[in-house]
């Protein structure tokens, strides 16, 4: 009997040292992420991605999405709690001013040492990188390449404005025999002018931003030092085409429907026109492709695509250092391991082990990037009272197409920048 006992006495000092040993491995992971999300669209997405991770790696993912256009109010709200979000949005300058001191410095993480361009950083003023971009969208100018190989011609020979007008002015020369022309209209009517009145004017706004360091907030004044450059390509535009110029401002024209049903090798947009060129008009997502805006600019052989976003990551510095370091490496991890879901919903991640976006447009924007590309970002973002200024260029860029002097567009985009900067200044 008492051999018995002491037998059983030795189980029971045995298994809780056992118990002991599997508990510890089986222990709950250090911290945990609670992602403030931005872009409602993404938010089923987001809650998938959520739950795959926490299936792969025992780290709780908790996702929230803001209703559109209450972000800033329900930020302000979630960081009073107890539970504050570990990862929110800081989009632009102001939000670094307001959200600054909740901004864990980035500088040297995983995460951002993944960065192909630093285009997107948002830094304090004592040059704590804030925030990083983790999608963007981009726009340039699109080209059929099928069209162009057969009027002879080949996407490397583009290079700056130079070789671009080369080939635009063969093509447009040989029209009629080709049954297409080089470049699509360019409506002035409300429906397309923002793609030359906001987007064209990049060219100009973007190196003018570039040469003083980059804008962190509008300015009282812009020199139109680049100008020249805008009404390169403008004329490149205007001329190689089908349709005449002195009917641009009466608008009309449908530059979508004249690319997608191959009229035209080149038409100025952006990555959203991808899902109606291959889907509604049946192009060939192999035969399109986006260059640079290319005016002259020295150096432009250079640049990459107008790329922009206020879609930033920010990690929240006032979280635990355990929820710190579950968020880093959630966030490495959507990055790359799960970067397939992520650009699924995204569209294209400014990362150098991110899967490609099966937008071509975004996956070209990223590759220019990965190349050292500089990325044109979007300066035209810093318009003052944006509506006025770009009427103001519209209507000089109507009077310049009907053999009016170029020297009104200069003054709508410099004296009405100043006029539009003082009246919202007030």
């Amino acid at each position: 009997m008492k051999k018995v006992l002491a037998i059983l006495l030795a189980c029971m000092l045995v298994i809780p040292s056992f118990a002991l040993t599997v508990s510890a491995g089986d222990a709950a992971p250090e911290g945990s992420v609670y992602w403030l999300n931005f872009k409602p669209e993404s938010d089923e997405a987001l809650q998938a991605i959520a739950t795959k991770y926490t299936e792969e790696t025992g780290v709780p993912v908790k996702v929230v999405t803001a209703a559109s256009g209450t972000y800033s109010q329900t930020l302000t709200s979630e960081m009073d709690k107890s539970s504050a979000p570990t990862l929110f949005v800081v989009g632009n300058q102001a939000g670094v001013q307001t959200w600054g001191d909740y901004c864990y410095d980035l500088t040297g993480t995983p995460v951002a040492e993944e960065l192909n361009t630093d285009a997107y950083n948002l830094y304090d003023a004592d040059g704590k990188l804030c925030s990083i971009g983790y999608c963007y969208e981009c726009f340039g100018i699109i080209v059929n390449k099928e069209l162009l190989e057969a009027a002879g011609h080949s996407l490397d020979e583009i290079t700056n404005f130079e070789t671009l007008k080369a080939v635009a002015d063969d093509i447009h020369a040989r029209a009629e025999e080709l049954g297409f022309d080089a470049f699509t209209s360019s409506g002035m009517d409300d429906s397309s002018s923002w793609r030359f009145s906001g987007h064209l004017a990049n060219l100009d706004l973007f190196y003018e931003s570039r040469d003083a360091g980059g804008w962190t907030d509008t300015p009282a004044e812009i020199t139109g030092a680049y100008l020249e450059n805008f009404k390169n390509l403008w004329d490149l535009y205007t001329t190689d085409t089908a349709t005449d110029k002195a009917a641009l401002a009466t608008g009309g024209f449908d530059a979508e429907a004249e690319f997608g049903n191959k009229q035209a090798v080149f038409y100025q947009n952006g990555n959203w026109e991808f899902g109606a060129l291959t889907e509604t008009y049946g192009l060939d997502p192999a035969t399109l492709a986006m260059i640079p805006f290319y005016g002259g600019v020295e150096g432009e052989e250079e640049a990459g695509l107008n790329c922009g976003t206020e879609n930033c990551w920010a990690v929240n510095a006032k979280a635990s250092e355990a929820d710190i370091q579950a968020t880093l490496d959630f966030m490495y991890w959507l990055v790359t391991a799960g970067s397939e879901d992520a650009v699924a919903t995204f569209g294209a991640m400014p990362y150098k082990n991110a899967a490609e976006s099966t937008n071509v447009f975004l996956a070209q924007a990223n590759e220019y990037s990965n190349a050292g590309k500089y990325v044109m970002t979007w300066a035209f973002n810093y318009t003052p009272n944006v509506d006025d200024w770009r009427a103001g260029v519209v209507s000089a860029m109507n009077q310049y197409d009907n053999g009016g002097d170029w020297a009104m567009v200069e003054a709508a985009f410099v004296q009405g920048w100043a006029a539009q900067y003082a009246a919202a200044n007030e």
